[in-house]
C-alpha cells in the first residue's frame, strides 16, 4: 500500500493581472517523501509553494495540504508547515538562540527553552548560540533557517532553493540532514537548480513558465524525455560545437569539461547528421541523457508565459 499523501492538489492556478504564473498544476507528494521541484527562474515554483503553505490563495483548483483545504484552511496549514524562503529573513542583530526563541514564541511552542536547546543541538549550533545572526556565513545562516523551520515540529517542510550561495560541504551536510528528517517521517518539498541535489530526491517535477512538463522518479523522468545524447571527445571541440548547432536533429550542444554532449529527440535524424560530420579526430559514444540534458530540452520546448 502506498503512503498517504501529504500534498494532494489538482488544477492549482494563480494569476497576477493578465499573466498566469501557475497554470493548472497537479501534485501529489507522499508522507515521508523528498520531492524535488525544479524549473528555471520565473517558472512559478515559489508562487506554487506559497499557495501550498497558506500564504497565497489559488485562483482556481482544489486540494489539501496535510489534510487541510488549501483554499479555506490556510491558518491550520501554517501551524503544521515549516517554510524556508530563498532569502535569509531573521533578525541579524539577535543571536542564534534569540532568533530561535522568538520563532518559538510565535508558534507558542510548549516548554520553549527546551525546544530551543534541542533545535540548537540537532543542527550543531550549540557552540555558536550566542553569535549574532548577521555575523554568520551562508552555511551557518542556512542551519539557523532550518532550525527555525523545525522549532514547532512541523509535518511538512517547504524549502525554496535552500542551498543557494553555500559551499559544497555545507550543501552535502544540509542534504544529509534532510534525508535524516525524511527517514523520521517528515515530508519535504524542495526547489533547487542543482542537478546533483535533484538526483537525491525520491521523486521530481519540472515546472516551466507555470506549466508542469514532467514528473516521476529520476529514471521515469529520464525515460519519458526520449532524448538521445552522444558524448564527443577530441581536439577543437569549440569549432565542432559551432558546426553542429542548428543542424537537423541537433537540439542542444553543451560543453561538459573536456567533452561535448550532443542531444536531440529524433534519434534517427540526429544519427544521420552526426554520421555526416564524423572524422577520425573525435571519438563518439552514445550515452544515457543526464538530468541536465533533459531539463534543458524541456525548457527549450516550453512557452514563455511572459513573452
Amino acid at each position: 500500500m502506498s503512503a498517504p499523501l501529504a500534498i494532494d492538489v489538482s488544477g492549482v492556478t494563480k494569476r497576477f493581472g493578465a499573466k498566469t504564473v501557475v497554470n493548472a498544476v497537479d501534485l501529489q507528494v507522499r508522507r515521508g517523501e523528498i520531492y524535488g521541484f525544479l524549473g528555471p527562474n520565473g517558472s512559478g515554483k515559489t508562487t506554487f509553494i506559497r499557495m501550498l503553505c497558506g500564504l497565497l490563495t489559488p485562483d482556481a483548483g482544489s486540494g489539501t495540504c496535510l489534510g487541510y483545504d488549501v483554499r479555506t484552511q490556510q491558518a491550520e496549514i501554517k501551524r503544521h508547515v515549516g517554510y524556508m524562503t530563498q532569502r535569509f529573513s531573521f533578525y541579524e542583530d539577535l543571536s542564534i538562540r534569540e532568533n530561535l526563541d522568538f520563532i518559538a514564541r510565535i508558534y507558542d511552542v510548549p516548554e520553549r527553552a527546551d525546544a530551543v536547546q534541542r533545535s540548537l543541538k540537532r543542527l550543531g549550533l550549540q557552540n555558536r548560540s550566542q553569535q549574532l545572526a548577521g555575523q554568520l556565513s551562508g552555511g551557518w545562516k542556512q542551519r539557523l533557517a532550518l532550525a527555525a523551520c523545525l522549532i514547532h515540529s512541523p509535518q511538512l517542510l517547504l524549502l525554496d532553493e535552500p542551498t543557494a550561495g553555500v559551499d559544497p560541504k555545507a550543501r552535502r551536510e544540509f542534504w544529509d540532514e534532510v534525508h535524516r528528517l525524511a527517514a523520521d517521517g517528515l515530508t519535504v518539498l524542495i526547489t533547487t537548480h542543482y542537478m546533483d541535489e535533484a538526483e537525491r530526491c525520491h521523486r521530481l517535477a519540472y515546472l516551466a513558465y507555470g506549466t508542469m512538463l514532467t514528473h516521476g522518479t529520476l529514471d521515469e523522468v529520464l525515460d519519458a524525455a526520449r532524448l538521445t545524447t552522444w558524448r564527443v571527445t577530441g581536439p577543437d571541440l569549440r569549432s565542432l560545437a559551432g558546426a553542429l548547432r542548428g543542424r537537423p536533429g541537433v537540439e542542444q550542444v553543451v560543453a561538459f569539461g573536456l567533452t561535448l554532449h550532443v542531444s536531440g529527440r529524433d534519434a534517427a535524424q540526429l544519427a544521420a547528421t552526426l554520421a555526416a560530420m564524423r572524422d577520425s579526430r573525435h571519438e563518439w559514444q552514445q550515452i544515457r541523457a543526464g538530468l541536465e540534458d533533459v531539463f534543458i530540452s524541456l525548457m527549450n520546448t516550453a512557452k514563455d508565459n511572459f513573452a
